[in-house]
């Protein structure tokens, strides 16, 4: 494919992409405010000198580090954020505030891409973790705007379908200035795949530099005083549809044997909150909701976490964890913030999406892959059991993120080289 045929399906495809904006503005009418942004039309995206693309939530959390350390050598740097969901821009305003600008990513046309760079001007662009935009990418090298990508992760299976149209990949990839691979292995699949060896640098996940600010501790402390101190406690975060049933499963096998235990329950989309309350009703457990400050009181089985930005305080406030989109094929979710808080984390199969990450904590004893519900109880049973265990678990985890910790400056050097000293001019 090459990048006029790629052009020409993207327009093609753009009525379905703003119904499908449309179909999911149903159920999170936020999809369907500021949707001229997504073409660069309206109000005119601000001038900055950085720009910078993180797609979701998890992808924002490591770019705050970023921009927080670049701001902090420059008060002035002026820096625009784009993310694709809601939920991202919503976590920029949380985390970053009036710091940095925000719109929502234009889709990648040709026409769009040249009108939003007319509008924002960035000096260098930095693309956080996995996207890979042909037309952004081309727009910006006609302008002679260096393109970064940060953090940057592949997994085999995003790899084998890259393949597939193998020539516009290869082209698309020559056109980033610098490619800061998270692993050996994500940087060998992306030279595999036609990237320039030469410009791609193994720097370590920057996420694993995250430390859990103050505010978030103090949250955790207050969260678990309301919960019960002696009361057993674990976190499913960022669960995933199919996989709910199959954690509630696990908790009623949990309760035969742990009455007092229980369950917080942290959808990972925010569209979904009120389907797995509904579920968790049919299924006859007691339950607090979180965003109604429902008291959890011992005869509360499952407290469902259905607000934005603590999920950190739960992992934090919880005895253990189970890390969602595991036990469906959705290819899991990061495991560091439960591991920085000294939590011992539990798996399910499905882990491509962060494989390294998940390997490496399996290996050095700071997480447990299970298969399914029950060996999820099972292990849940051992851990809420044996305070030494999980504390030994736990512990394990926070020294696999302190023996992996400086991948941003290792990152920072790389946006140094390539802005040319001009970025802080």
């Amino acid at each position: 494919m090459t990048l006029g045929v790629y052009s020409i399906l993207l327009r093609l495809l753009l009525p379905m992409a703003l119904l499908r904006l449309y179909a999911r503005s149903l159920k999170a009418p936020a999809y369907r405010r500021r949707i001229g942004e997504r073409l660069a039309s309206g109000d005119a995206a601000p001038r900055a000198d950085l720009w910078i693309h993180a797609v979701s939530v998890g992808e924002v959390q490591a770019a705050e580090l970023l921009i927080r350390r670049l701001r902090g050598r420059d008060p002035a740097l002026r820096v625009l954020v784009t993310t694709t969901t809601p939920t991202g821009a919503a976590r920029v305003q949380d985390l970053l505030g009036d710091a940095v600008a925000h719109r929502y990513t234009p889709y990648d046309l040709p026409g769009v891409m040249r009108r939003f760079l007319h509008q924002v001007r960035p000096r260098l662009v930095v693309v956080v973790e996995t996207e890979i935009w042909p037309s952004m990418l081309a727009a910006c090298e006609r302008q002679g705007i260096p393109v970064v990508l940060a953090n940057a992760r592949l997994s085999a299976r995003s790899a084998r379908g890259y393949a597939r149209v193998g020539g516009l990949t290869r082209e698309t990839l020559q056109r980033f200035a610098r490619i800061a691979a998270q692993s050996d292995a994500d940087a060998q699949r992306l030279i595999a795949l036609g990237a320039d060896a030469g410009r791609v640098q193994v720097t370590g996940s920057i996420k694993f530099d995250l430390r859990q600010p103050a505010s978030q501790r103090e949250l955790a402390e207050t969260l678990r005083r309301s919960w019960g101190i002696q009361r057993p406690v674990w976190v499913a975060a960022s669960t995933h549809e199919g996989e709910d049933a199959q954690l509630l499963e696990a908790h009623r096998r949990l309760l035969a044997r742990l009455p007092k235990a229980l369950l917080v329950l942290v959808p990972r989309h925010p569209e979904r909150f009120d389907r797995v309350a509904a579920l968790v009703e049919r299924q006859g457990l007691a339950m607090a909701r979180r965003s109604r400050e429902e008291p959890c009181r011992e005869d509360r089985a499952v407290l469902l976490g259905d607000t934005m930005g603590e999920l950190a305080a739960f992992l934090a406030a919880g005895d253990a964890a189970f890390i969602g989109g595991s036990l469906v094929p959705t290819g899991g979710h990061n495991l560091l913030e439960a591991a920085t808080a000294g939590v011992p984390v539990a798996v399910g199969p499905h882990t491509f999406n962060f494989a390294e990450i998940t390997e490496m904590m399996v290996r050095e004893g700071a997480a447990v892959r299970v298969a399914d519900a029950a060996g999820l109880a099972a292990l849940m049973q051992a851990w809420l059991s044996d305070a030494a265990l999980r504390a030994q678990v736990g512990e394990q985890g926070r020294a696999v993120v302190e023996r992996n910790r400086g991948a941003l400056d290792r990152l920072v050097a790389v946006i140094d080289a390539d802005a040319e000293g001009d970025l802080f001019d």
